[in-house]
């Protein structure tokens, strides 16, 4: 009878939930193919749009759950009586005892009817009791799944707000959708790490004592390292460094000039090399903590790492070659 009397206190209280697993995605390309940052973008979009229907279809689901929360309750509130009528019934039954009720028989007919009476009120009983217990346990899975619902309301919630911020972040990193054209590659390899930094993250002053690759004059051993994790990322195309005179870095031997073509320089005309500068300029930027980058002119636009992509104007407008300066 603790069962009958627990029935209607299926919503009294919070039902524990068990977590739903969650299965994590791949990350990366399998095929190993560099995929351009449109294909990020409109991958993420697809994944916004997915994770928004599946926002709606639970907000759905948790009415149609609210709903039969409901009828339950209401369906246990009916029942109520019958539970105190159960209840009242074990409790005479339980205090003359079923075995007493028949020994007080005095006559086989007697015996026979009372063993008949109180078949037919168990069968009553059971079948009642089976009734309340149905109901109850609809309840409580209709909570359950009502909670589930819940998770995963919250869960779709917070991926679009990543797949949001994820989106805005790649975009902005290389300067967005219209100064690149999205001719510019979703990942880019990632650098060794440049001498010279400290333990807080500094990065110690150089002197201009490497030699040149480029030239016959001299670089520091950070634009010396920079030049080669340039290389090393298959950027091979013309570049000059170390350049007299001039208040900047090139002097100093910290700057160097990426150009688009096999030799000389001249500013971008196709696809080819507008992707390339694209291209160097965010293995530049992504790699912008590894190497020590100061900041980077490409395009008409100058990026620091404080404050991301500017627009530029100078002496040169940077259409032909990337400009990277180190600290």
């Amino acid at each position: 009878m603790v069962a009958v009397f627990a029935a209607l206190a299926v919503l009294a209280g919070p039902l524990p939930a068990s977590a739903a697993p969650s299965t994590p995605k791949p990350s990366g390309h399998e095929d190993g193919d560099s995929k351009l940052i449109t294909d990020v973008i409109e991958s993420t979009n697809r994944n916004y749009s997915q994770a928004k229907s599946r926002l709606e279809k639970s907000k759905k689901r948790q009415l149609e759950l609210a709903l039969e929360v409901d009828r339950a309750q209401a369906e246990l509130n009916a029942l109520a009586p019958q539970v105190s009528q159960l209840a009242t019934q074990s409790y005479r039954t339980g205090r003359i005892g079923a075995v007493a009720l028949l020994l007080e028989a005095n006559s086989p007919d007697t015996f026979v009817e009372r063993a008949t009476a109180l078949d037919e009120l168990n069968m009553v009983n059971a079948k009642k009791l089976a009734e309340i217990n149905e109901v109850k346990t609809r309840a409580e899975q209709a909570k359950l799944a009502l909670e589930a619902e819940i998770r995963e309301q919250q869960k779709q919630t917070n991926l679009m707000a990543k797949n949001k911020r994820d989106a805005e972040k790649a975009l902005a990193l290389v300067g967005g959708l219209g100064f690149t054209g999205g001719l510019v590659s979703a990942t880019s390899p990632v650098a060794r790490i440049a001498p010279g930094r400290t333990a807080d993250g500094d990065w110690k002053a150089e002197s201009c004592s490497q030699n040149d690759p480029t030239t016959s004059g001299c670089i520091t051993p950070r634009t010396l390292h920079m030049y080669k994790e340039v290389k090393r990322a298959g950027f091979n195309r013309f570049v000059g460094c170390y350049r007299p005179g001039g208040p900047w870095e090139h002097p100093k031997g910290r700057a160097c000039d990426w150009s688009l073509q096999r030799s000389g320089f001249s500013p971008w005309h196709n696809k080819d090399t507008r992707m390339y500068g694209n291209n160097l300029a965010a293995f530049l930027i992504r790699n912008a903590d590894r190497l020590g980058v100061y900041y980077v002119i490409w395009n008409r636009q100058i990026w620091f790492p404080a404050t991301g992509w500017k627009s530029y104007s100078g002496p040169s407008n940077h259409t032909d070659h990337v400009h990277v300066s180190l600290l």
